[in-house]
């Protein structure tokens, strides 16, 4: 990447909306503008786990907002990212959809284990160097991560569904600071936050970070009365901030310099966990990180950028090992497949064909499990694994690929509507029919072409002869997209 790229992120979390733009410079990103809106979409989740017609429409407007200065921005420099509330909301797709729109750029959904990761190192980036052991907390509106790192390099990552907003909302809905009210937030954030101990011990770090909202809030409010230097968190000062509160009763009386009103609604929650971590983890004093999911974002966008940094290749090849997938057969049918893709596709593709890559190498994972109907043992262990680099839909999109790589096509639904999916899926299937013996297949003269409606795929004369369990394959795969927007043509010869 060249000096003075710009580069944005975008946090949705259930709290606060952000977007931070940074311009790249000799391997670091520096902050160039900064906004933040309180949107508190965790506080309008129903009964029902939906968000709410007006909670959606704060988040439009949010969003619209930062899309009026993300215009003209590369999709390829911008990343956005939702975390634990539309991991929730059972309607999250009208959101994500409506709001992809709106902002002009894709918005993932990441796992609770990868918010983590990038939360560490947005807070990794910003520190000095150092080889301590570093435990990092990150109190958000409706889940708390925690990781154990030293470096760039995270070596334990959890999240625990426990959060300022959360929290606010069901032990002071009303406002109200009361002993008995703190001691049941503190108490239950306990148990949900109990089964750290076993990992996050005292023995395993040297330092305690903590990250963004809450965390720097309580920062601010300690140092500006003066109870701890600037930058620190202390037993005694959640004490002191406990003692402010109880002596104020409710939320809307508390006079404290340093205390925003957009955190005024959720301090008694944010709080109450953050005493809960303390005693938890047996923590006696906690640095504030100037780090956060948003850098985390950013310096992602990096490493994406290269096959060879891009941590979703290095996850892949975990899968590909813990599944026992035939590495060698795997590789032939993505070498094949990504061939003719790129030969097929409009320029500009080159992410998509990565995709493509991995959806190959993977294709094979659910027979670990079962070998009939291994496509959809696949396809569920993609929907339902903690992947490291990789955002809910991302993973979706191999899922689908991997379900559409053997049997009836229609069977995929609304993803065939996309045209770069059908080609990718094409792409693969013809791969793995090619590769059926499960060893190099005679490709020369082979070609496919897509013109946007159909697929063509071609050969060499005597070709079908030589290779007759090919091209008969190739021949039945025209009946399997004959329920699909799209059409599969042979002229083998």
């Amino acid at each position: 990447m060249q000096d003075g790229t710009l580069l944005a992120a975008v946090d949705l979390g259930s709290n606060s909306f952000r977007l931070e733009i940074g311009r790249y410079e000799h391997g670091h990103i520096e902050k160039i503008e900064y906004f933040k809106e309180t949107v508190r979409q965790g506080a309008g989740l129903d009964e029902d786990k939906n968000l709410t017609a007006e909670s959606m429409q704060r988040g439009w407007d949010c969003l619209a907002r930062f899309a009026e200065r993300l215009a003209g921005f590369p999709k390829a420099h911008v990343r956005a990212v939702a975390t634990q509330t539309l991991r929730e909301a059972r309607n999250r797709e009208v959101f994500i959809e409506r709001g992809g729109q709106i902002l002009g750029y894709p918005i993932d959904i990441v796992s609770g284990p990868e918010e983590a990761r990038l939360i560490y190192q947005g807070v990794a980036r910003l520190l000095p160097q150092s080889d301590e052991r570093r435990l990092v907390i990150d109190i958000g509106g409706r889940s708390t991560e925690i990781i154990l790192g030293r470096q760039f390099t995270p070596s334990a990552v959890a999240s625990f569904r426990v959060g300022s907003v959360a929290w606010s909302t069901r032990y002071f809905a009303d406002g109200q600071f009361t002993p008995r009210a703190f001691e049941a937030a503190e108490v239950a954030a306990k148990a949900v936050l109990d089964e750290a101990l076993d990992v996050y011990r005292r023995d395993t770090w040297d330092v305690a970070y903590g990250s963004s909202g809450t965390v720097g809030a309580v920062g601010d409010l300690l140092a500006a009365a003066g109870v701890v230097p600037e930058g620190k968190i202390t037993r005694e000062g959640l004490d002191w901030l406990y003692d402010q509160l109880i002596t104020a009763r409710s939320a809307d009386r508390v006079r404290m310099t340093g205390l925003k009103e957009d955190r005024r609604a959720v301090i008694g929650g944010g709080i109450s966990v953050l005493r809960a971590i303390f005693s938890l983890l047996d923590i006696k004093e906690m640095l504030v990180a100037q780090g956060a999911l948003r850098q985390g974002a950013l310096y992602d966008l990096l490493d994406r950028e290269q096959p060879h940094t891009d941590l979703r290749s290095s996850t892949v090849r975990g899968l590909m090992q813990r599944f026992g997938v035939d590495e060698l057969h795997a590789q032939r049918v993505a070498q094949i497949a990504t061939q003719l893709f790129e030969s097929a596709a409009p320029a500009g593709s080159e992410r998509a064909a990565r995709k493509l890559d991995w959806a190959a190498r993977l294709h094979e994972i659910g027979q670990r499990i079962s070998h009939s109907g291994y496509q959809r043992h696949g396809a569920y262990i993609l929907d339902h694994t903690d992947a490291a680099g990789f955002a809910l839909p991302e993973l979706h999109h191999l899922s689908q690929l991997v379900l559409g790589h053997r049997g009836k096509v229609h069977k995929i639904g609304l993803e065939l509507s996309d045209s770069q999916f059908a080609l990718q899926l094409m792409c693969l299937r013809t791969a793995i029919a090619l590769c059926h013996a499960r060893r190099e297949p005679d490709t020369r003269g082979f070609a496919l072409s897509f013109d946007g409606e159909r697929c063509i795929v071609s050969s060499r004369e005597g070709w079908s002869d030589s290779y007759p369990q090919s091209a008969h394959l190739l021949e039945e795969e025209r009946f399997c997209w004959q329920k699909t927007p799209w059409e599969f043509v042979t002229q083998l010869r």
